[in-house]
């Protein structure tokens, strides 16, 4: 433990190979799901690397990786938790805009939104579309394009906080004239 405070490279792999495979089967158990496994178990040893001046044990070594390990999970499993429900005001909102619009109306409004779609970075655009547009899973996404779950999140929450920030006053505005066009 101590190489590891005083910064000592291998003292930190030794421990990613010593504890790695039975963490590995204690997150996947927790998860269900290796790829997320396999980050929250990167996160834990980053965070172990980053704080290891200032780590205090006082546990066995062991019950502190594991108690890192479910607490990792427990983050991880909030932040999945937000975006789900970010993606379901997503839809409900579409859902209610498109309720409450004729075909033209809402042909402008999808026409806003893909305009603010294309305006994406091209990383962002193309992880929202294959979300979105193809209906693919974040892990299957993250498979496709051979980055990690936590990437293919990170990069859909970026497209909704930036369709959100960019769309919300036009939305408004056409929803109010739509009110008034229906009158």
């Amino acid at each position: 433990m101590l190489a590891l405070k005083q910064g000592d490279k291998n003292a930190h792999a030794f421990l990613i190979e010593k504890y790695s495979p039975s963490l590995m089967g204690y997150v996947f158990s927790l998860t269900n799901d290796k790829a997320s496994a396999k980050d929250i178990l990167q996160n834990v040893f980053m965070k172990i690397w980053e704080k290891r001046e200032r780590l205090a044990i006082n546990t066995s070594l062991k019950s502190y990786l594991f108690k890192s390990a479910y607490n990792e999970f427990i983050n991880h499993y909030k932040k999945e938790s937000a975006i789900i429900k970010l993606e379901k005001k997503y839809h409900e909102s579409l859902e209610r805009i498109a309720k409450d619009s004729d075909d033209e109306a809402l042909e402008k409004i999808m026409s806003e939104i893909f305009n603010e779609i294309e305006k994406l970075s091209p990383k962002c655009k193309e992880v929202f579309l294959l979300s979105r547009k193809d209906g693919l899973t974040n892990k299957e996404i993250a498979q496709y394009l051979n980055i990690s779950v936590k990437t293919v999140e990170a990069q859909i929450s970026k497209a909704f906080k930036t369709l959100r920030k960019n769309l919300e006053v036009k939305l408004y505005m056409m929803l109010f004239l739509l009110k008034d066009c229906k009158m």
